[in-house]
């Protein structure tokens, strides 16, 4: 499945990340700005040096940010496997357990074709979050150390009036929570499953670049800025910081401007996520759900589905038509007269 029509990622090349920085000391000052407005239109103060984009900046020798580069494995991903090598799951549901004792697993016949609905250009919303809750909850579970930054430490920074506990640092969350809290968010706000996959970019990308762990203590207050840039740098008409206000009560919009500020200086303000690395943590968030029995659903495929499926095998076609004739390939050759190394024969299904 081609990602071309992905709203802002459709460039291929993959930008060099700026070497990660541990943040020692308290961040310069930056200038205020009215609330709700976009990040992007801070604007620095004179005084301070023209930094060169982020395009511009070469990555160092042993940089190897999956967040950037789509040839490096992604983080959620091997310390998933980590954990299962160490016989550490999640507790499944009833409704999970239930169908293995003898449900029966829906087959395409002749008269009903099963299809699963989730692609990498429009994924299933409910699974999407799932599977992104999943991959934040072995971040937790298998975290490496216990490095902490205060703007995230919900002691510093409750998200609620009610008091944090004692032990709100040692609590491990479990999968059915960070799940609830996510979905929570994208309910309200109204947020698609590509603004999820772009959160666990961020989030992994803010691990890498601040050198920090998710925790106990902070994973509200880091999936919730993740959630927030996501969906400002992802949707045509963000979500203002004072609406996440009005889902979470008790936080101000003052709070959520020093997150977001915060947030984007531990990113280097590197919003920008290849169409690579996109599809790179769709299949790896897939790999996880099959690793850990979050299948996606098939539903029967229906007229609509059909005609929705041929029209854009029939775009492929037609791409792979010009591409040969602008090759110097006829569209149609015998076999004995097609040079292997010109040009390869590709096949494209079309359904009627």
């Amino acid at each position: 499945m081609v990602v071309d029509d992905l709203m802002w990622l459709h460039s291929d090349s993959v930008y060099a990340s700026p070497t990660p920085v541990r943040k020692t000391q308290a961040a310069p000052e930056t200038p205020e700005f009215s609330n709700n407005i976009p990040t992007g239109r801070l604007r620095r103060k004179p005084s301070e040096p023209n930094l060169p984009h982020i395009s511009e900046r070469e990555a160092g020798d042993g940089d190897i940010d999956p967040s950037v580069h789509p040839s490096a494995a992604t983080m959620f991903l091997e310390r998933s496997k980590q954990c299962l090598e160490n016989g550490i799951t999640r507790k499944k549901s009833q409704h999970q357990i239930a169908p293995q004792a003898g449900g029966l697993k829906k087959s395409s016949s002749c008269s009903t074709i099963y299809l699963d609905d989730s692609t990498v250009s429009q994924p299933n919303l409910k699974n999407t979050v799932k599977c992104v809750s999943l991959a934040i909850y072995y971040h937790i579970k298998n975290r490496q150390s216990e490095r902490r930054l205060d703007i995230f430490d919900e002691r510093l920074h409750p998200l609620t009036r009610d008091a944090v506990p004692e032990n709100y640092d040692m609590h491990m969350p479990e999968h059915r929570q960070i799940y609830k809290f996510v979905r929570t968010l994208f309910n309200a706000a109204q947020l698609t499953a590509e603004c999820a996959i772009i959160t666990l970019v961020y989030l992994e990308r803010l691990l890498t670049y601040a050198e920090l762990d998710i925790a106990p203590c902070n994973w509200k207050r880091i999936v919730l800025g993740a959630i927030m840039l996501a969906s400002k740098v992802w949707d045509d008409q963000a979500v203002w910081n004072v609406d996440y206000c009005q889902i979470l009560k008790d936080i101000t919009v003052e709070d959520m401007n020093e997150l977001e500020r915060q947030f984007l200086e531990l990113l280097q303000f590197n919003t920008n996520v290849p169409s690579s690395v996109y599809a790179k943590y769709y299949f790896d968030l897939r790999t996880l759900a099959e690793a850990n029995d979050l299948s996606f659903p098939s539903e029967p495929l229906s007229k609509e589905r059909a005609q929705k499926l041929e029209a854009m095998s029939r775009v492929m076609q037609d791409k792979v038509t010009a591409a040969a004739l602008k090759n110097g390939v006829k569209k149609w050759s015998s076999m004995d007269n097609i040079n292997n190394q010109q040009a390869a024969r590709r096949s494209v299904a079309i359904l009627s």
